[in-house]
């Protein structure tokens, strides 16, 4: 499963729907969201893709702290 936070709301895709594997780039796997949202590079590039040990994939802003 690939679990993306975006402007506060969520959303859950299957890789098929993104037309992506596990084994995608993070590169890819942003670009994939970028196109399905039919939004710029530049608002997806600064997102972290964080693969848990369970397999999903979490695609999120970057957390900053302090």
């Amino acid at each position: 499963m690939i679990h993306l936070r975006l402007e506060g709301k969520s959303f859950d895709f299957t890789p098929q729907k993104l037309g992506v594997t596990h084994q995608s780039s993070d590169h890819d796997i942003k670009t994939r969201v970028a196109q399905h949202f039919d939004m710029g590079w530049d608002k997806i590039q600064p997102y972290v893709v964080d693969r848990r040990p369970s397999g999903d994939i979490i695609v999120r802003p970057e957390a900053v702290y302090g």
